[in-house]
Order: structure tokens, then C-alpha cells, then sequence
């Protein structure tokens, strides 16, 4: 996630005798959670090198339940990275290879019919646990990604008419490669409208890319993740998604917010725009931001950081604009820099 959400800064401690010293106990125990939240980052760096960035942008879509397509080329880490995130979360994790022949029931689950007792029992599918990773799920048919929707959207799975709650939290986190188009099956418009964010995973640096290398000289194993602690669990996250809904927003922000996507819509070199959910999203993804920083209040420059990762995917280019070598977050980018910022 090339963005300014990089490192999450924690607001210094007021000065004694100040009016905001004398926090209140929600205050506290709101500052301890961010404090966990934040120690992550140190934790998932024992396994994974250099992608502080794409780490804070997980945290903020457990923040928001919302889900997270991951790009990048292989050998950047992406399964490691979700592995050891959940490690540090104590959360519940599975991984899913999606493959051409991969089946819907494979991954929600089915009824399987048992002889003992002559009747059906639902055997569930690696969707029922907390943090799913979608491996190249642009590589299973429309149908079998169809499975995932209601997933997403509703935190449950229908078989037979019968709907069954998904555990909480409940994160899909989705990886593809951004350079193998053959035999593949985009996600559709509106499945990809479904990702709260879309993080880039970039090619580590030359200096983090050497201590890769000394860590696996050192006999590091990446499949022993045991000296990875969990610092924070599902009650940090659920009093920070509670935390985060008091951050107060701004009219002005709101005006911003909605200026933003609007401009998508009407930008020449974009055949289709962010919508209402796409606008929905980035005001959840500023506040959470806001609320990481320390901050009880969202300001465009919130709106301003999280734009790219929240709206990169929801927007798509003209093929002439392709063709001119645009980009969607070139073109966010152009939006960025002519929508005025409200004083």
C-alpha cells in the first residue's frame, strides 16, 4: 500500500494539570487497545520484513469488518503476513487454495449425509473461522467466487435454505497476482465492491530484501510461527470498532468525503465511478485512521490517506485512458489534488 497510511503515531501525553489529562476511563482503556493494536506491526515484523504499511491497512479493516483484496507478485509474503497477523491476533485462521475446479460447498460448506442416523448433518467449509485467506481467488470460476458474497456481506452462509452465522470477527482477506492473466477469471465490479480496501504488497527494498535473506541463513522457518505472541484478541478489536464509532466526523468531512467520490463519477478518463458504498467505505476507513493516530476526529487529510487503498478498485479506467498508460490511482491521485479541501 504505497500511502501515507504507514506508521501509526500515537498522540503524546498531555501535559499535567492540563484541561485533557484527566481522561476518562473509556479514554483509557480506549488508549490501551490502540496501544495493542498498534503493537502488532512489532510482531508481524518477526516473520515478515517491510510491510508495516499493508499491516496497518489490515488492522483497519478488522477495525471496520471489512474485507481486504491483497495484490501483489509472488514471493512478497501475502500468506505469510495474514498467517502471522492472525498468530499475533490469536484468532482463528484458515486458507483456501482457489483452483479452476474448486466447487461453492468446498468452501461454505455442505450436507453430508450420514448412515448411522439416516439423516443429513452440515459439515462446515474453511469460511466458519475468523480470518479466511482467499489464495488467488481470481483463479476459481465466477460461481465458486459468487460463494463468498453473501459471506461478506451478510457474516453467513445459506445451504439448503438454512442460514448459518459466520463467527466474529470475521475477515476475508483475498490475494491475486497482477501480472498472470491466463487462466483467470477477474472478480467482477460488484465483488470487488465488496473489498473494504485494496492493498498493494510491494517488492521489499534492497536493505529489507537482505535481511530477508539473513533471516533464512539464520534458519528461519516460516512455517514456525511459535515466536510470535498475541498481543491483542477479538476484545481489543471489538471495543476498538467501538472506540472508532465515536470518532466524531465533521459536516464538512462528510461534504468532502462525498465530493471525492462524486468526482469520480464525472472524471473523463473513468467509465465507472466510486458509489454510494465505495463513499460509505472511505469515511469508515478515515475514521479508523483518525482513531489509530490517537485522534477522536476525522479531517480530510484522514479522507485524503486512506482514498487510494479504499477506492483504487471501485473505480475503472477507459480503455483510452488505458491505452494512454492512466492508472486508477493516477487518476485518484489528479481527484486528490482539484477537489477543494474544506478549512
Amino acid at each position: 500500500m504505497n500511502d501515507p497510511v504507514k506508521h501509526v503515531e500515537l498522540r503524546k501525553e498531555e501535559e499535567p494539570g492540563s484541561p485533557q489529562a484527566a481522561a476518562s476511563p473509556a479514554d483509557t482503556g480506549a488508549a490501551e487497545v490502540r496501544t495493542a493494536l498498534t503493537a502488532l506491526r512489532g510482531e508481524v515484523a518477526k516473520a515478515v520484513v517491510g510491510q508495516d504499511a499493508v499491516v496497518t491497512g489490515l488492522v483497519i479493516a478488522l477495525l471496520c469488518r471489512g474485507h481486504v483484496l491483497l495484490e501483489g507478485v509472488p514471493g512478497t509474503a501475502k500468506t505469510l503476513l495474514v498467517r502471522t497477523l492472525a498468530q499475533a491476533l490469536d484468532l482463528d485462521f484458515k486458507r483456501v487454495q482457489f483452483t479452476p475446479d474448486l466447487m461453492p460447498g468446498d468452501v461454505t460448506g455442505s450436507l453430508i449425509y450420514d448412515n448411522r442416523t439416516a439423516e443429513f448433518e452440515f459439515r462446515e467449509g474453511p469460511v466458519f473461522t475468523n480470518l479466511l485467506l482467499a489464495d488467488e481467488i481470481n483463479r476459481t470460476p465466477p460461481k465458486t467466487q459468487a460463494s463468498l458474497l453473501e459471506a461478506m456481506e451478510e457474516r453467513q452462509v445459506s445451504v439448503e435454505g438454512t442460514p448459518r452465522p459466520l463467527p466474529d470477527p470475521f475477515v476475508v482477506c483475498a490475494t491475486q497476482n497482477p501480472i498472470e492473466y491466463e487462466g483467470t477469471y477477474p472478480l467482477p465490479e460488484a465483488q470487488l465492491d465488496r473489498f473494504l480496501l485494496k492493498l498493494t504488497v510491494p517488492v521489499p527494498s534492497r536493505d529489507e530484501e537482505i535481511a530477508v535473506l539473513q533471516r533464512h541463513a539464520e534458519g528461519f522457518d516460516p512455517r514456525d510461527l511459535a515466536h510470535v505472541k498475541a498481543v491483542a484478541g477479538a476484545a481489543e478489536l471489538a471495543a476498538g470498532r467501538e472506540a472508532v464509532r465515536r470518532v466524531h466526523v465533521d459536516p464538512k468531512v462528510t461534504g468532502y468525503v462525498v465530493d471525492l467520490c462524486r468526482a469520480t463519477r464525472q472524471s473523463p478518463s473513468l467509465q465507472l465511478g466510486v458509489s454510494p458504498r465505495g463513499a460509505t467505505a472511505l469515511l469508515s476507513t478515515a475514521r479508523a485512521w483518525a482513531w489509530l493516530s490517537g485522534r477522536d476526529y476525522v479531517t480530510p487529510d484522514d479522507a485524503k490517506a486512506l482514498a487510494r487503498p479504499t477506492l483504487r478498485h471501485r473505480v475503472q479506467l477507459r480503455p483510452e485512458a488505458e491505452l494512454e498508460g492512466a492508472t486508477a490511482d493516477g487518476v485518484l491521485e489528479g481527484i486528490l489534488n482539484t477537489v477543494p479541501v474544506p478549512r
